[in-house]
This record gives structure tokens, sequence and C-alpha cells, in this order.
């Protein structure tokens, strides 16, 4: 993405937040939660980290976080919510555009939580965290899935629900069926496979959550974790 795009798309999420004193729950993502605990802590990549909830709730549990996010505003007010933890000095907040952005480092978990898009591919943000995960560490994506999307959610609007967090860029581009997949599906583009991979779960699970305006749905999550294995020449 070219430096205008970035603008843009910083501009986009930044207005998104302005227009709300807090605009997700303040809770980890369910999935998260699950899929996390009982991992030992290292290091661990919270890509599109939002208002911070999983980012320091991964803090919490030990873990040494860099969370990332195109907005200015969104990670202020995650680095506020944090510094009222014990556990805030264990985040570092990076503002990274991730349809431009990838990391130098690899990390014990990469987490990407619904980086949904209506603007680019799903597939290049989830590459970004697959490359970003260390031999032996963990990769975990969680999206909507395709039978199961937000009622309440538009093609021109943020993707916002009050349980966890979602970043679906606004404006034309990708819509519909094309923004979301299975964990199969993200497993086969991503080339989450043997014998570089060791798929643990591929699933999808249904949660109740709660809309913008107070609505209550049943949504369908799509759950991909995985383990890249050591390699001969890793």
């Amino acid at each position: 993405m070219d430096h205008e795009g970035h603008d843009g798309a910083a501009r986009h999420w930044d207005e998104m937040y302005r227009s709300r004193p807090r605009v997700w729950s303040g809770r980890p993502n369910p999935q998260l939660v699950a899929e996390a605990t009982g991992l030992e802590p290292g290091t661990a990549l919270d890509l599109g980290c939002g208002e911070g909830a999983d980012a320091l709730w991964l803090a919490e549990q030990g873990w040494t976080v860099t969370a990332v996010d195109v907005s200015a505003v969104a990670l202020k007010r995650a680095e506020q919510h944090a510094a009222d933890s014990a556990a805030g000095s264990r985040i570092t907040w990076l503002q990274r555009d991730l349809d431009a952005w990838a990391p130098e480092e690899q990390f014990d978990l990469v987490s990407a939580q619904f980086l949904h898009s209506t603007e680019a591919p799903w597939q290049r943000p989830h590459r970004v965290a697959a490359d970003a995960v260390r031999p032996g560490g963990t990769l975990l994506i969680v999206g909507h899935h395709p039978d199961g999307p937000p009622p309440w959610r538009s093609t021109s609007d943020e993707d916002s629900h009050a349980e966890g967090h979602s970043h679906s860029h606004g404006g034309g581009g990708h819509a519909g069926s094309e923004m979301f997949f299975t964990a199969e599906q993200a497993a086969a583009e991503l080339g989450i496979a043997p014998p570089g991979w060791h798929v643990d779960v591929a699933t999808s699970r249904e949660r109740a959550a709660t809309g913008p305006d107070g609505q209550s749905a049943t949504l369908a999550d799509a759950v991909l974790r995985a383990t890249r294995l050591q390699t001969l020449d890793g």
C-alpha cells in the first residue's frame, strides 16, 4: 500500500474510534482465551489490537506482547487502559498498517483476530501473521465464518460488535462473502500444512454476541490454530 493508502486507512480508523468513547467490550476475544490458555508464555504479536483487550490479557498471562494497529487513537486508548494494570509494562504498542508492514522478528505466538477488509484481500495480513511465527511457535487466526457473519455489519462501516473486537476496513473493494473464510480455506491459502506446520485446530464455533446498538445474535467464528514445525535447515 502506498503512503496515501496508509494515511486513508489510519484516518478511517481514527475517525471510527473518535466517534465513540469505547468501541469494543474491553474483554479479550473468547477464541483467544480458549486457544491460548495453557500455552507456555513467551513473546506474542497481536495484529490489529484495537483498544488492547487481547494484548492486555496476554500480558496478564505472562506474555511479552507487541501490539499493532493502524489507528493512533486506538493505540493511545489501549495504552491508557494498560497503564491501570501491572502487566501493562509487558506490552509494546506499534502503529503500523498491516497492508504494508511486516515484522522483522518472529514470535512464539501470533494472534490475528478478525482481520477482515473491504479494501484488500484477507490473505495478505494473514500471511504476515504466519510468517511471523517462529519454529515451534503458534499461529492463531480467528475470523467471521462465511455462514455466520454479524447481521449488523455493512460494507460501508466497521464490523463492530461489543463482544471482542473486529477490524474491517470500510470503503469499496472486496465485500460480502469474499471478506470471510473458513478455517480450512485459511489453512489452504496460507500453506498451513505438513511438513512446515501441524494444524492443531481447524473448526467453526458459534458464540453469542451483542451488536453496537444492543442487538443480540449468534455468530460463527472460523478458528485456525497451528504450530510451526522445526525444520532441518531452521
